[in-house]
């Protein structure tokens, strides 16, 4: 599999999950299905927009509409499965976890191919992972919780991002190094859910 087809499936996966975690926590808010599409768009699509516009390059869903499509279709598709059910506040932790990572190395690949720096790249990646999920706190009229004292997000994005790049740098085939990376990302986001791995705070 070529690394442009890799970035392409992987990125259409992680705008369907983020779709996803933006139904599942507009549910919380009682949201009809206008309000919950908006969320779960936002979620999707917000993170490598802002990539996308700090780039100068195209923005990927208006170039390619297939992303909004699988982004509405998730989105009302999710909202007819939990309309009528009760659901624990937690469900979307690891759809959000799953999310986080795809995004995010997807997000370093992309700026690692459009020639950025190395630390660039990486704040890219996590720009591309985290912002969609900024949104989504936002338009659920909740803190945005990557801001407040919480296991490591942000961290666990950044760490794998820098990985990919590390991992590149030492010969590893990009395609395989995305593999990793991702896995690097879904492990410590994990890992900080169930053990509750925080970084230091004020206060």
């Amino acid at each position: 599999m070529s690394m442009d087809t890799l970035l392409y499936w992987v990125g259409m996966a992680a705008v369907a999950v983020y779709a996803l975690t933006g139904v599942l926590d507009s549910a919380r808010k009682r949201m009809d299905l206008i309000g919950a599409l908006l969320v779960a768009v936002a979620t999707a699509l917000g993170g490598g927009t802002v990539r996308d516009l700090l780039l100068d390059r195209q923005v990927f869903w208006v170039v390619d509409q297939t992303y909004l499509m699988a982004a509405l279709s998730t989105g009302i598709l999710a909202f007819i499965l939990v309309r009528h059910r009760r659901l624990p506040a937690s469900l979307f932790l690891i759809p959000d976890a799953i999310g986080l990572a795809l995004f995010t190395i997807v997000g370093t690949q992309v700026a690692l191919q459009w020639h950025t720096p190395w630390l660039t790249a990486s704040l890219m990646g996590v720009i591309t992972g985290v912002v969609g999920g900024v949104l989504r706190d936002i338009l659920c009229n909740d803190v945005p919780s990557v801001f407040l004292k919480g296991e490591l997000y942000a961290t666990a994005a950044w760490l794998g991002a820098l990985s990919l790049i590390a991992l590149q740098a030492l010969g590893m085939a990009p395609v395989e190094a995305t593999w990793v990376a991702m896995g690097v990302v879904l492990l410590l986001r994990l890992l900080a859910l169930r053990f509750k791995l925080t970084l230091p705070a004020l206060g």
